[in-house]
Order: structure tokens, then C-alpha cells, then sequence
């Protein structure tokens, strides 16, 4: 069983334009309401493809009815924590070419009592369900301390449950020092994450390795068009996996989608590796932030090689002492 949590869920609606042109009055092509949140969407990719999962998220107001009612649509398990306030809707707008403009609400306050039954939650599910995985996804709403994910990372820990982490900027880094099993940035949360300039899949390497000295056991890292690359530990091979996409529709929910494929199949290894890649590349091909099922997965177009790790020397580089000379 893969435990998710979404500390800050949201209603996500996603408008199709012809074309975005700021300043003007615009008619969709068309428009899709879904359950929304990270840990959300990890949980419906995986349930997609017959992978158990619960997710677990605060609910409130009209907008948290309005996606409890999505999530129990598609027959999910969720456990939920009310909250006092609403939950937060989101606006999604998606251009022909795949490029989607996003804007998302901050979310609701939540209180001290509010963020101590959601963290009891998650700690009770993972124990009763006996979960091997927990991924700890998103923001966080206001009021809630940056230092949640490193608590609760630390609590899983002492259970005997792996943790994967899916956040950006200051939450990650403060997250990486309570040492979660894996890290999912993408490109962007990469480089803002480690400073380093990500022009190549070499350079995410180099990102990651920043990443792993920090605290994170591993990384995989979605780098857009460009594929992905996975990083396990501080000697071993690295690889590099990428897959073209004929017809883009929303990249909204495609690293999510990704990490749900890198779990189902197994959490480890170019295979899993692929797998995420396939799940990503599904999701890209669909509308909104819809997540693949088995007949999206398209697995023979995704390649996979080793991918040389720049932050070690290659041996031609390595200096020649006077007793390695012949």
C-alpha cells in the first residue's frame, strides 16, 4: 500500500485555448474539472493502473465537498481531516502545444489543532494499512510550519516506512535534512534547489548529487521534454531515460504521473526508471491533469542508457603519477 498526502489539496479546473492572449476576452475549446494536489494525483495514477493507494488531505467549504465528491467518482481510497477553511481552486489554462499557464490560490489557514490531526492521520493510516512507501506532496497551506515534512518524514522513518518528497524552495530544503528515501524535483525546483544552472541532463546529475549530499537517499528528477534521470547513491551508475510525445496536451499532473509509475514498479533501477518516464509522457498526451491508465502507457518508445556522471572524472582525466608511467 503508497500512502499520499496533500496538505494543501485544491479543485483544479483546466480551460483549452486556441491560443493565450493576455488582455483579451477568450472563448475554451474545452474545459475539465479534477480532484487536485500532488499526493492527489499519485494516488489516481496509481489507482489508474491497479496499484493500491490511499490518499489522505484535509477537506472544507464548498470547494472540499466538490472534491471529495471528484475522488469518491473515481472510487479512491481517501481519509480525510476537516478543516474550517475552504479548500482552494485552482486555474489551469492549456495551449495546443502543450504550454499551460497555472494559477493557484495560497489555500486556507489552518489552525495548530487542525495540522496535529492531519499529521496523527497520516502517522495512524500508515501504521493500520502497514504501508511501504509514504510521499509527502505539494505545498503547504498558510499556518503550517515549514519543518512538517521533516517531523512527519522522521516519524514514518521510526515505523519503517520509506518516504518520497515532492516540494519546492525552502520546504525542500528543510525537508532534506530529515533524510527522505527519494526527492522528485523537476527542473526548475531542481536548479532553484541547488543553485546550478540545468542546460543538460549532465547538469541535473551534478544538481542531484547536491540534493543527496544535503540529505535526499535518492533523486529522480523530471526534466521536461527532455526525459528523466535517477540517481541512487553516491558510487553507483546513473541513468538517464527520455520518451517524445506526438501530440502534447497538459503538462499539469505529468510529474506526478511519474512518480506514481517510478513507485508502482518497484522504487528502484533504470526499470522503474522507464516506468516513470511512461507514466509522464502518458500524462502530457492527456487533457487537464487526467492520469494515464494502462491503455495511455505506451512503454516501447521510452529509452533508457546509462548517462556518464559528471561529478566524478573520467579516466582519461585522471592525472598520471610517475609510477603509472610506462
Amino acid at each position: 500500500m503508497i500512502l499520499t498526502f496533500t496538505a494543501n489539496p485544491s479543485v483544479d479546473r483546466t480551460a483549452e485555448v486556441a491560443a493565450l492572449v493576455p488582455g483579451t476576452v477568450m472563448r475554451t475549446v474545452a474545459v475539465r474539472v479534477d480532484a487536485g494536489g500532488k499526493g492527489v494525483n499519485v494516488t489516481r495514477a496509481l489507482h489508474a493502473n491497479g496499484v493500491a493507494s490511499i490518499a489522505i488531505l484535509p477537506v472544507g467549504g464548498h470547494e472540499g465537498n466538490q472534491l471529495l465528491g471528484l475522488l469518491q467518482e473515481q472510487e479512491l481510497r481517501v481519509r480525510t481531516v476537516p478543516i474550517a477553511g475552504a479548500v482552494r481552486a485552482n486555474v489551469t489554462i492549456a495551449e495546443p502545444d502543450g504550454t499551460t499557464t497555472k494559477l493557484n490560490e495560497p489555500g486556507p489557514v489552518l489552525t495548530l489543532a487542525e495540522i496535529d490531526r492531519l499529521a496523527a492521520k497520516v502517522i495512524d493510516t500508515a501504521r493500520k494499512r502497514r504501508c511501504t512507501w509514504a510521499v509527502l506532496a505539494g505545498s503547504l497551506p498558510p499556518g503550517v510550519p515549514l519543518d512538517f515534512y521533516a517531523t512527519l518524514v522522521r516519524d514514518l522513518h521510526e515505523r519503517g516506512v520509506r518516504v518520497a518528497v515532492d516540494c519546492d524552495g525552502p520546504l525542500l530544503l528543510a525537508t532534506l535534512a530529515a533524510g527522505p528515501d527519494l526527492v522528485k524535483p523537476n527542473r526548475r525546483e531542481l536548479a532553484e534547489a541547488t543553485g546550478v544552472g540545468i542546460e543538460s541532463p549532465a547538469d541535473a546529475v551534478l544538481a542531484a548529487r547536491v540534493l543527496m549530499a544535503d540529505g535526499a537517499g535518492a533523486v529522480l528528477a523530471s526534466l521536461g521534454s527532455r526525459g528523466a534521470i535517477l540517481v541512487e547513491d553516491a558510487s553507483g551508475p546513473v541513468h538517464h531515460a527520455s520518451s517524445a510525445v506526438a501530440a502534447p496536451r497538459s503538462t499539469v499532473g505529468a510529474g506526478d504521473a511519474s512518480l506514481a509509475g517510478f513507485l508502482a514498479a518497484g522504487a528502484t533501477g533504470p526499470a522503474a526508471l522507464a516506468e516513470a518516464v511512461t507514466w509522464g509522457a502518458a500524462a502530457v498526451g492527456l487533457p487537464g491533469s487526467r492520469m494515464p491508465g494502462p491503455s495511455d502507457l505506451r512503454r516501447t518508445d521510452v529509452t533508457v542508457a546509462p548517462l556518464p556522471d559528471p561529478s566524478r572524472p573520467s579516466p582519461a582525466a585522471v592525472p598520471v603519477t610517475q609510477e603509472s608511467r610506462p
